[in-house]
């Protein structure tokens, strides 16, 4: 091995020992539960949301119910994102704040307020498409071939 090798060699075992030693150590277990109960509470909170919705119209439609108990959820996210709030909740939960339809809001906001200085066309609109973009395809794309399979499985019934 040349001499420049040998300190290249050197130099990277250094930085992986460094990096080893900044890095937090993280539970799985205590992760999972964070993600569980975060994403749990979000889901009760939309419960509640949709039971106090079906109290005040009750002979509302169960789907505009969903709709709407939606709707508060995002909109929830989009104003905790902006009074920074859901960082504080996302660090804690994971997963378990992210995966709900909250975590797709927060992402959009996020998007949005960080490139706003970019202005309205091509700060914030262009980047709040940018993370809706590859959701919409995604789920048009594998909607579609779910919906495939169903008709080659279930056939025309």
């Amino acid at each position: 091995m040349s001499e420049q090798t040998s300190a290249l060699k050197k130099r990277n075992e250094q930085y992986n020992k460094y990096v080893e030693t900044v890095t937090p150590k993280t539970s799985i277990a205590k992760a999972l539960w964070h993600s569980f109960w975060i994403g749990g509470v979000t889901c009760m909170i939309g419960q509640g949301i949709g039971d106090i919705v079906a109290l005040i119209a009750p002979s509302m439609p169960k789907d505009m119910i969903s709709n709407i108990t939606s709707m508060i959820l995002v909109t929830l996210a989009i104003l905790f994102t902006g009074l920074g709030f859901y960082d504080v909740i996302a660090r804690q939960g994971g997963a378990g704040s992210f995966l709900p339809i909250t975590g797709f809001a927060n992402a959009m906001a996020s998007a949005s307020m960080e490139f706003k200085t970019e202005g309205l066309i091509f700060g914030t609109s262009v980047k709040l498409f940018s993370v809706v973009g590859p959701v919409v395809v995604n789920g048009i794309v594998w909607s579609t071939l779910a919906g495939l399979i169903n008709l080659l499985i279930l056939g025309m019934y």
